[in-house]
């Protein structure tokens, strides 16, 4: 919500067209021949009115100030009083502070006591109808511009946030949908390797030679359940979190292992009986971390330097 001159203008020109208005308000509306005082009191008028954006209060308690002056002198032009009343709704709009009936009040309250001490009963008469309305109705408008800001800001926070607990629950719900579908999809594979590891274990037994077909097929579900856990788990993070840079553990780096070993002064003999071939995920991972376990209870329980040998098994 924008200031009432600051729906089709910017800021800065409405302030100097309210500027030019309070001015000519001072010119115009006194009766009088125009002379220095009244020029001074327009163009007094014109800078009270640039600063009430960002000095209001001050602003309102200059312009209070000089008019009363000008009431006890009797040289208050009428122009200033309209002036004091935009003061007045700027004051209530723009004040840090929310008391509208207070300034305006308190505003009134001076230039009634300084028109009666001067001017006595001829004071009070139909202008003083005027002049209250001008100042009570700029600090009723001023409060009520004020009141419809902060309710629009406060839908329009609202409105965001029901956005974002929206797309939060959808988010959760298509992760439910993801998961679900993933539990389907290895539920199914651990099936299918349990099936084919009871047919091993049934034509170990009986036909030793066709095993490896038999052990192919649980290979091959064993990568698929992988490949499909692999494309979905990215979903089902958070997207908050860091993701990690340090390569999944496995075998090619045992020799990063048995240096680190070495340097902690524990000498390790390493031998390798065939050929480094890829090994399947989660048996890369499960090999690195036997190893892994067993030389780091050597290491702290053990006497001497272990003996470590790796035999690499043909490919069938």
């Amino acid at each position: 919500m924008q200031d009432v001159t600051a729906r089709w203008l910017p800021p800065w020109l409405g302030d100097l067209l309210l500027a030019a208005g309070a001015c000519t308000l001072v010119l115009r509306m006194d009766e009088r021949p125009l002379t220095r005082s009244i020029v001074g009191f327009a163009v007094f008028a014109a800078a009270v009115t640039l600063l009430r954006r960002r000095y209001p209060e001050p602003a309102l308690t200059l312009a209070a100030a000089v008019t009363t002056i000008t009431i006890v002198l009797d040289t208050a032009p009428a122009g200033l009083f309209v002036t004091v009343g935009l003061l007045t709704y700027s004051a209530a709009l723009y004040s840090p502070r929310r008391r509208p009936w207070f300034y305006a009040g308190t505003v009134w309250t001076v230039f009634m006591i300084a028109g009666t001490a001067t001017h006595l009963l001829s004071w009070w008469g139909w202008n003083q109808v005027g002049l209250f309305a001008f100042i009570f109705g700029g600090a009723g408008t001023g409060d009520s511009v004020r009141m419809r800001r902060a309710y629009i800001v406060e839908v329009t926070e609202r409105a965001r946030q029901a956005r974002e607990q929206e797309a939060q629950r959808r988010v959760i719900d298509e992760r439910l949908r993801i998961a679900r579908e993933l539990h389907d999809v290895v539920a199914h594979h651990i099936a299918v390797i349990s099936v084919h590891a009871g047919a091993a274990d049934h034509v170990l037994r009986n036909r030793p030679d066709e095993v490896w077909p038999v052990l192919g097929h649980i290979r091959t579900a064993a990568d698929t359940v992988l490949r499909e856990i692999k494309s979905v788990i990215t979903v089902l993070r958070d997207p908050q979190e860091v993701a990690s840079t340090e390569p999944t553990p496995g075998m090619d780096r045992l020799g990063d292992l048995l240096a680190g070993l070495r340097e902690a002064g524990f000498e390790v003999r390493h031998q390798q009986r065939g050929d480094s071939r890829p090994l399947p995920a989660v048996a890369d991972l499960a090999a690195y971390r036997i190893v892994q376990e067993a030389l780091t209870n050597a290491h702290r329980y053990g006497s001497g330097a272990p003996f470590l040998i790796l035999n690499t098994p043909r490919t069938p």
